[in-house]
């Protein structure tokens, strides 16, 4: 079933129970070859997500500002896209091109992402694909100007959710995790996926 929250369509459940362990399975070996970390933000503060990348490009956020990068912070080249999730790009963003980069975001129980736009892409025609594993999320958007109304929807494991056409520049965030509220990750929490056409 798909549903639309502020123009942004999210396929409820588009991942199986079996799938979704599956690619949890394929973020780890991600995370093994290329670790979390907790970016900055150009005044320094530090982000509460933790964050790693796979594919072409990661996206990098320190002291520099905000940017994709070939190689991982501690130097490495990021490692190959979980095949999963290529598969589901392929499934729901309708372009004929595949994404460059895999964002991994873990929260814990307190872990926040205000609204924000994905502008560090060169081409806005291509979506930008959500995928959501472990804890429910609480998932706001705004539109394509900072402030003003908003709507939310609570994003579940499985979902995902696809970021394009008059939707694609809408701010949007994660205000709250749901604690407890999925058993796919043993010490809980949530990993976000988005899977991103860079250049």
């Amino acid at each position: 079933m798909s549903v639309e929250v502020g123009g942004i369509v999210v396929h409820q459940e588009h991942l199986d129970a079996s799938d979704q362990a599956e690619l949890v399975e394929q973020v780890r070996r991600v995370v093994r070859a290329a670790p979390l970390y907790r970016p900055e933000t150009r005044t320094g503060r530090k982000l509460s997500v933790r964050m790693t990348s796979a594919g072409t490009f990661g996206w990098i956020s320190d002291r520099s500002g905000y940017r994709y990068d070939r190689e991982h912070p501690d130097g490495m080249a990021w490692p190959p896209m979980p095949p999963l999730a290529l598969d589901v790009w392929r499934s729901v963003a309708n372009v004929p091109r595949d994404p460059q980069s895999c964002l991994i975001n873990f929260y814990d129980a307190n872990a926040k992402m205000g609204m924000h736009q994905d502008r560090d892409e060169a081409d806005f025609e291509m979506p930008v694909v959500s995928i959501s594993l472990g804890d429910d999320a609480r998932f706001r958007v705004g539109g394509p100007e900072r402030g003003g109304k908003t709507e939310s929807l609570w994003l579940k494991s499985g979902d995902v959710a696809v970021m394009g056409g008059a939707a694609r520049m809408n701010f949007h965030g994660i205000d709250k995790i749901r604690a407890g509220s999925s058993s796919l990750l043993p010490n809980g929490g949530r990993i976000n996926l988005t899977l991103r056409v860079v250049d």
